[in-house]
């Protein structure tokens, strides 16, 4: 498997994910959360993941461990959140309004809390890794530190076009940085698409290490030995020749 599938395959759902925030948050300002609406936003959600993974290997060679820190972390507050937003637009959206107050004001409620914040600080370091790094569009990267970070903070509150706009943005700005992403896995940009995240796989390198140790002398020998034996097959056929 190459890098630059890996990059390739990240970028595409981050687009994906792009889509599945920013259609139904430009749906909703017009005509209000409908179940097509959270449906698509709960399950956009598994997007996250190869996306981050992609944005962050696009970069990792200028972010250095702020950079691997911040992943770590943005990486564990998206899988949290991912969680939290599957929960109340698939589940609690379909309960009653006193159901899904009440078991927002138990041990859920702080579960979510919790979730939002390392989610915000994972998503704040992230956004400051990209603007560090100058590797993607840094007007894309301040939207996602922005956008996302209002998601998480406005997420318990009801559904206001203010709450649409920021969807818009959010997945404006992820939709931009993984295209960005994409167009840097084409040759003579960013990582070559030949390297391998398995080093034993046949890659050219391999090959060209192959080649380098077939051009060596054998053990026990030396050029000059190998120009002997040559020189011995000249004349065997040299001779052979005469004879005909």
């Amino acid at each position: 498997m190459s890098t630059s599938w890996l990059l390739r395959f990240g970028a595409a759902c981050g687009v994906l994910l792009g889509l599945s925030t920013a259609v139904p948050g430009l749906v909703e300002a017009f005509i209000g959360e409908t179940a097509a609406t959270s449906f698509v936003i709960g399950v956009g959600a598994a997007f996250g993941g190869p996306a981050l993974t992609a944005i962050y290997l696009r970069q990792r060679a200028a972010t250095g461990r702020f950079g691997a820190v911040a992943y770590a972390v943005n990486m564990i507050g998206l899988g949290l959140f991912a969680g939290v937003a599957f929960a109340l637009n698939m589940v609690l959206y379909y309960l009653d309004q006193a159901v899904a107050d009440e078991v927002l004001n138990g041990p859920t409620g702080v579960a979510v809390l919790g979730s939002a914040v390392v989610f915000v600080a994972g998503t704040a370091t992230f956004a400051v890794s990209m603007l560090r790094a100058r590797v993607l569009p840094r007007v894309a990267a301040a939207g996602y530190g922005v956008a996302f970070t209002l998601l998480a903070l406005l997420a318990p509150l009801p559904d206001s076009p203010v709450i649409s706009a920021v969807h818009v943005l959010a997945g404006a700005s992820l939709i931009w940085l993984c295209t960005a992403v994409w167009m840097s896995t084409s040759p003579g940009v960013g990582e070559p698409p030949t390297a391998s995240l398995f080093p034993h796989t046949d890659t050219p390198a391999n090959r060209g290490t192959v080649q380098i140790t077939a051009d060596r002398p054998i053990k026990g020998e030396t050029p000059d030995d190998d120009r002997d034996h040559l020189g011995a097959g000249a004349g065997r056929r040299a001779g052979g020749c005469g004879h005909g």
